[in-house]
């Protein structure tokens, strides 16, 4: 397994952080029994489904994928009954707290049926909720499974795109569909070979030890020289400078999440594209000013607002993990909504120009061959507890276009996706830009603690995006 993905997996064990993706289709009239069945044969033809994570023992090495069968633990039916769509948003929040143990399982599928009163549709519709673990799959590597579950060309493996831009709904970079392993996978992320297979684990990763401690000072010395290179160019503006971070707000108190709540707002994808904008760009400008129009409610208007967005790197990877996050001034101080997604689009563009400087690639490296017993230390001992000083954002917003509308569940045609990135202790408030064929989802994901009132924080995110698409009419 590779360094990152494992550092997922053992942040799993400390808290929340698995992948949740949510679909929405219309009813079926197959059964429920008919619906798992239909769920275990398209796993059966998904690699990335047909695995579960081994852990090495005294984490002498670093944990690897090894094969395994789809099991009825993974496929949770909710409330046969049926209910409201306000209800399965109560649901949802509560799995939202939950995490998959990746050993036993590292996804499951959570369906629920004759769900009424739901976005997109005045019939009944059946709601499924993909939960992965953060080891198995990034958002955009999801994306390609879910695409491979209910894709309606059944193909034999997914894996996630590669696209040459950062993640971006108005980008249309469908997710495809490739090659992966069910091989047990080693540190470097390659398959195993026949010794690695037959010798115990424990041995392999004392043999390794030396070998990977001297790379990792090897590469370190060359990370040192890199980050001395990239400070030299950013001084002689060849390169954006970093970004300056963001002092903590009322949305980021030092406190462990007290509730998870969810609200989600549909539209037609025309309505969030204005000329010149990105619909990432666009949605961000929005969320600023919803931000600053709630805050402000409370009392609690900051100086500064910024987000934290991953982004997609474009070059391929071992570790499923392929991304890295940007920070995002959202510009709060200019109350023109013009201007301000002129600022929004001129950061994220600096911001994606340095992200993609093959100088920090090189830093990355170092990570890549640390010895697995001194990764899991540092893990083990971050201080998750305490907000920092400065923040890479106060919030997250996590874009991703899902491609084409040609997405079934059991012959449902699917109506629109949403994602909700993780709570911690820091963010406490986030938001998924989620499209598929032409619709696109903002999704919020809160602590209840910090947004008790999170339906007036929908109605002030639905009137900034109206403000916003205004503004550029």
């Amino acid at each position: 397994m590779a360094a990152r993905d494992a550092t997922m997996y053992w942040l799993s064990r400390r808290t929340a952080n698995d992948v949740f993706l949510l679909y929405s289709f219309a009813e079926t009239d197959s059964t429920t029994d008919e619906l798992r069945a239909f769920i275990a044969a398209r796993a059966a033809r998904i690699p990335d489904l047909r695995i579960r994570l081994q852990e090495i023992p005294g984490d002498l090495g670093y944990p690897r994928w090894v094969p395994a069968e789809f099991t009825s633990q993974q496929f949770v039916h909710h409330r046969p009954e049926g209910l409201s769509w306000h209800a399965l948003l109560v649901d949802l929040g509560e799995l939202l707290g939950t995490g998959v143990v990746a050993t036993e399982y590292p996804w499951r599928v959570h369906v629920f049926r004759s769900v009424h009163s739901s976005p997109r549709s005045a019939a009944p519709v059946v709601v499924v909720v993909l939960q992965l673990s953060h080891a198995l799959a990034d958002g955009t590597r999801a994306a390609a499974i879910a695409r491979g579950l209910f894709g309606m060309a059944v193909d034999e493996s997914v894996v996630h795109s590669t696209s040459d831009a950062p993640v971006d709904n108005s980008g249309y970079h469908p997710v495809g569909a490739g090659q992966t392993t069910a091989q047990p996978v080693e540190s470097c992320g390659q398959p195993c070979g026949w010794i690695a297979q037959r010798v115990d684990p424990r041995v392999l990763g004392v043999l390794r030890f030396p070998g990977q401690l001297a790379a990792t000072v090897w590469r370190g010395r060359a990370a040192y020289r890199a980050q001395r290179e990239l400070a030299d160019r950013t001084a002689a503006g060849e390169v954006p400078a970093a970004a300056t971070g963001f002092a903590p707000c009322a949305l980021n108190p030092a406190a462990a999440v007290g509730g998870h709540t969810v609200r989600m707002l549909v539209v037609d994808a025309d309505h969030l594209r204005t000329p010149g904008r990105t619909v990432t760009v666009t949605a961000l400008t929005a969320i600023s000013r919803a931000l600053v129009d709630y805050l402000t409610e409370r009392g609690e208007r900051p100086e500064r607002l910024g987000t934290a967005l991953p982004m997609a790197l474009p070059a391929p990877s071992a570790a499923r993990n392929n991304y890295r996050g940007l920070s995002i001034d959202l510009h709060i101080d200019e109350p023109d909504l013009r201007l301000r997604a002129n600022l929004i689009a001129a950061e994220l563009a600096d911001r994606r120009e340095r992200a993609t400087n093959p100088l920090l690639g090189v830093q990355d490296r170092v990570g890549e061959v640390v010895p697995a017993i001194l990764a899991v230390r540092d893990v083990e001992r971050a201080d998750l507890d305490n907000v920092p000083v400065t923040l890479d954002g106060n919030t997250v917003v996590s874009s991703v276009y899902r491609g084409p509308a040609d997405l079934a569940f059991a012959g449902a045609p699917v109506l629109f996706t949403g994602g909700f990135p993780a709570l911690g202790t820091v963010m406490h408030l986030t938001h998924g830009v989620h499209g598929i064929g032409a619709t696109i989802t903002l999704s919020v994901h809160a602590d209840a603690r910090v947004m008790p009132d999170p339906d007036r924080y929908l109605e002030l995110l639905t009137a900034a995006l109206d403000a916003v698409v205004t503004a550029h009419r």
